[in-house]
């Protein structure tokens, strides 16, 4: 999997375009991240950025964006409603898949020794990255503001983490700024078929973090219950790390509860709409929708439509288009407008449209892209894919058997079958395309200038390298169908009677994807000079050949048997 993280500086400049633009440029100019979003405020003289892409990236340009404003604002006369104490405020990183928290505050600090010591602008990290515990909060590291930072560096208490710590003119200038890791926050939205404010205040009461004031035999006009200190008593709500309130929307004419979700790892989404609904009906209210602002981590909306699929006792062992719909459904995020998860999902935001894939073609495309002069896509391609057909084919067993009639108790039996093939059925239709890939880096390799001794050295190494992968691809076609093979042998055990054939035609479209790449591992072994390498892979291919074949008879037999016994 991709690492993926989001990165929104806040730069103090939200009213002048052409300095917002400079520092947009810095984003745009790079090929491996992608601007999400620009948000300019011009009372609070601020532009909230998002971008995201691979880690080594977002922080190389995290780095450019507050050199440019370094050189473009003059924090000396900055004026805003919004706190603030530099030219670019706060930058924060957030992960967003394939990359744990603590890995983000690796490249968190990485980022704020490089600002620190190249740039010269005092740096404070907070949150995850925090290095002390009174700097983790945001609002300490920023008291004072810009106007109360030449007597904060004084303060020993006080050193920034990275960067000087004695004021001068070029830091009168940028300010500091203040860099974190911290987790993804999801704005939402959820929708009532009231016009009270109350009550979704009520609602929204019951479920946030702070939850509502204590009041004396909890009478709403009850008077307030206070501790020692003279501080108001709290009852709390049922998530920890939400923020919410109700209000009115006269756009829509309703009231909605608007949350704030700071960790969506220890309160998913999905738990708060839920409870959200049930708190809603005992108030005799009705949740009738909800909505994402902004964009979200896919994992927000797989993990919501596993949830709700499990809840009706439904496989979960579907593509990933199927249960995002669900998600979506379930949810109620297209009772306002169409949810287009192209637009509103971080990961699909960031898929190059331009590069031309086999797996995003139609069938028709396929087989003529296929047929064609051009030799790639070839065996191994093809070989994939009947093998990801096969795969496909036995997980449909297992989602009927799943919805049963007279089947509930085995429903979840059948759907973790179901989530091994789509796991399968996943690698295979990767590797059509990455078969087709390892082709074109050999011929990439004979393209190499071959002049002189050196560049005939570096070709006949990248020659050889390309061959190699050309093996190992095929080769992984050949372990992951062959493995498909124990769903088609367990549907054609207690599968669906009705659905068993398709358990049967998986195992030979398996079986035709392990001879297919095991051709494709044959011929290409013939270029390679690794000889010990060769005699390692053909022993394991000859393995997986006569494995298959004994399993591709015995799923067969059973197949048969099943259907004469109908």
């Amino acid at each position: 999997m991709n690492k993926i993280i989001e990165c929104v500086p806040n730069i103090s400049e939200g009213r002048d375009p052409v300095i917002i633009n400079k520092v947009i440029e810095v984003i745009n100019s790079n090929k491996n991240v992608k601007l999400l979003n620009s948000d300019p405020g011009s009372s609070t003289n601020r532009t909230v950025i998002t971008f995201v892409g691979d880690p080594e990236n977002v922080i190389d340009v995290a780095f450019e964006i507050i050199k440019k404003t370094k050189e473009l604002i003059d924090m000396r006369n900055h004026k805003g409603e919004h706190p603030r104490m530099g030219a670019t405020d706060v930058c924060p990183l957030i992960p967003i898949s394939g990359i744990s928290m603590e890995e983000t505050v690796k490249f968190a600090h990485k980022l704020s020794k490089r600002v620190g010591e190249q740039l010269n602008i005092p740096v404070y990290c907070y949150e995850n990255a925090a290095t002390k515990k009174e700097r983790k909060n945001l609002a300490n590291c920023r008291k004072g503001e810009y106007e109360g930072l030449q007597k904060k560096l004084l303060d020993k208490n006080w050193k920034p983490d990275y960067g000087p710590s004695e004021y001068n003119d070029s830091i009168a200038k940028s300010g500091a700024t203040a860099i974190s890791a911290r987790d993804f926050l999801v704005a939402y939205n959820i929708n009532l078929n009231t016009t009270s404010t109350r009550r979704a205040n009520a609602i929204a009461f019951d479920i946030r973090e702070a939850g509502r004031i204590k009041r004396e035999k909890n009478k709403i006009n009850g008077k307030i219950l206070k501790d020692k200190k003279g501080n108001p008593l709290r009852k709390p709500g049922l998530f920890k790390h939400v923020k919410g309130i109700g209000w009115f929307i006269e756009e829509y004419g309703v009231a909605q509860i608007s949350y704030n979700l700071t960790n969506i790892n220890i309160s998913p989404l999905h738990e708060v709409f839920d409870k959200t609904c049930e708190r809603a009906q005992k108030r005799g209210i009705r949740v009738t929708g909800s909505e994402l602002i902004g964009l979200v981590p896919k994992k927000v909306l797989v993990e919501a439509g596993i949830y709700f699929l499990k809840k009706q006792q439904r496989s979960i062992g579907v593509s990933e288009k199927e249960i995002i719909k669900i998600a979506v459904k379930s949810l109620g995020l297209d009772e306002l407008s169409p949810f287009k998860t192209e637009e509103r999902v971080i990961e699909y935001m960031l898929e190059d449209q331009s590069k031309k894939k086999l797996i995003n073609m139609n069938l028709e495309d396929f087989a003529n892209e296929t047929s064609s002069e051009s030799p790639a896509p070839g065996g191994g391609s093809i070989s994939a894919y009947v093998g990801a057909l096969g795969v496909s084919l036995g997980t449909m067993v297992a989602n009927l058997s799943s919805h049963k009639r007279g089947w509930d108790d085995k429903w979840e039996i059948f759907s973790n079958w179901a989530v091994k093939g789509m796991e399968y059925q996943k690698k295979l239709i990767k590797l059509v395309d990455e078969d087709t890939n390892a082709f074109n880096k050999i011929i990439e390799a004979f393209r190499m200038p071959k002049d002189n001794k050196e560049d005939q050295i570096k070709r006949k190494q990248a020659i050889q390298d390309a061959t190699k992968n050309a093996i190992e691809v095929p080769l992984s076609i050949m372990k992951i169908s062959f493995k498909s093979m124990d769903i088609m042998k367990k549907m054609a055990q207690i599968g669906n009677p009705n659905s068993i054939s398709d358990a049967g035609v998986g195992a030979l479209c398996a079986r035709t994807a392990v001879i297919g790449g095991y051709l494709n591992v044959k011929i290409n072994c013939k270029e390679c000079e690794d000889k010990a390498f060769v005699k390692k892979i053909t022993q394991e291919c000859n393995s997986i050949l006569r494995k298959t074949k004994k399993l591709e008879k015995e799923i067969i037999s059973l197949t048969e048997k099943s259907i004469s016994k109908k």
